[in-house]
């Protein structure tokens, strides 16, 4: 199998944090036993030069949102604009296998949203989501939720 890729965007180091932690459990799986993939990953970033993804790939997003209660038009994304429009340069929505988001329960039904919003507006599955920076189950239950996508995908 092919190395899996994780494209994210990390504004307080969370998201990376998680991504880093995503790429260790990785490797130790693959040492274990290498029918199990590598994981690349590249953060997106308002310095970022925009380019065509012609492989497959996962998003990981926080979330970060302005006004209203997380139902109405009136809620609007924030710091995490990029990444939408990084997904929506040229095809590149047409590699994504799926969203994996972040964010804070305590913010309830906006937990998660923006990575909920991207899955409709894409029509990319929301394949899974942690707290915050996550923790070890986190790491290896999102771990096996991309192989299994990517196996489903390649079927």
């Amino acid at each position: 199998m092919k190395p899996l890729k994780l494209i994210f965007i990390s504004n307080t180091g969370n998201t990376r944090n998680f991504a880093e932690n995503l790429v260790n459990y990785a490797q130790e799986q693959n040492q274990k036993n290498p029918d199990y993939p590598l994981l690349s990953i590249e953060e997106i970033s308002e310095q970022t030069d925009f380019g065509n993804e012609t492989e497959p790939y996962f998003v990981s997003v926080p979330t970060y949102l302005s006004g209203g209660d997380g139902t109405g038009d009136n809620v609007k994304e924030v710091m995490t604009t990029i990444l939408g429009e990084y997904l929506d340069y040229h095809d590149n929505a047409k590699q994504c296998l799926g969203i994996i988001g972040s964010g804070n329960k305590n913010f309830n039904i906006q937990y998660c949203l923006t990575a909920k919003r991207y899955s409709k507006r894409f029509n990319v599955p929301f394949l899974a989501d942690f707290e915050l920076r996550g923790n070890d189950k986190d790491v290896q239950r999102i771990y096996e939720d991309m192989v299994e996508r990517t196996k489903e995908v390649n079927q």
